[in-house]
């Protein structure tokens, strides 16, 4: 597929690029050799092939759903240098 100038500065400007001449013209390559691989995939005769997420038929492994962390409460807060209720207490710092 063949783009000129003027459509790339477009897009560009839609992009909110500046590029400069010399970005202008290499950008311009790129997107035509884009275009040209978007056009040979949509060429692909794909009637028939059933939609898969993934390549391979893989099934997902899950853990058992089990607890793990005991309650540790009375545990953790005799670290708290101030507690009430069984919760942290900290200094105000909304004045």
């Amino acid at each position: 597929m063949s783009l000129d100038q003027k459509t790339v500065e477009h897009v560009a400007h839609l992009a909110r690029l500046a590029l400069s001449p010399e970005d202008l013209a290499a950008r311009t390559v790129q997107l035509e050799r884009i275009l040209d691989v978007i056009a040979e995939m949509q060429a692909i005769h794909t009637e028939g092939v059933t939609p898969m997420a993934h390549p391979l038929d893989l099934s997902q492994p899950l853990r058992p759903d089990v607890v793990g962390n005991a309650d540790e409460r009375d545990k953790l807060m005799q670290n708290a240098p101030s507690q009430a209720a069984g919760l942290f207490r900290v200094p105000k710092v909304i004045e």
